[in-house]
């Protein structure tokens, strides 16, 4: 679900943002779910070339990018050239 004050942001504008070390606060099931939905939005980004939707909170609130995720660790989720979202500031991740 996205928020109608999430603002889209280019992919190539992603390192140009600043995101707070704390995490945004979601409860323990809403986590989990989201950790499926990165791996998901994953497989398919590399199988099937699916776009995903990626609403996230840096220091200045909602926004979200539409690409494709190359991959994921503990920390970040790795989008094409190496840019990098923080896990601990992402919301929600949708298929396109």
């Amino acid at each position: 679900m996205l928020p109608s004050l999430a603002v889209e942001v280019p992919k190539e504008e992603v390192p140009s943002l600043h995101f707070p070390n704390r995490p945004v606060h979601l409860n323990a099931p809403h986590r989990k779910a989201l950790e499926r939905k990165i791996q998901n939005a994953m497989t398919l980004g590399n199988s099937e070339h699916c776009k995903c939707r990626i609403l996230f909170k840096d220091d200045e609130g909602m926004k979200y990018v539409e690409t494709t995720v190359w991959s994921f660790d503990r920390e970040r989720i790795i989008l094409k050239s190496g840019i990098t979202v923080p896990i601990a500031r992402v919301i929600d991740v949708d298929l396109v």
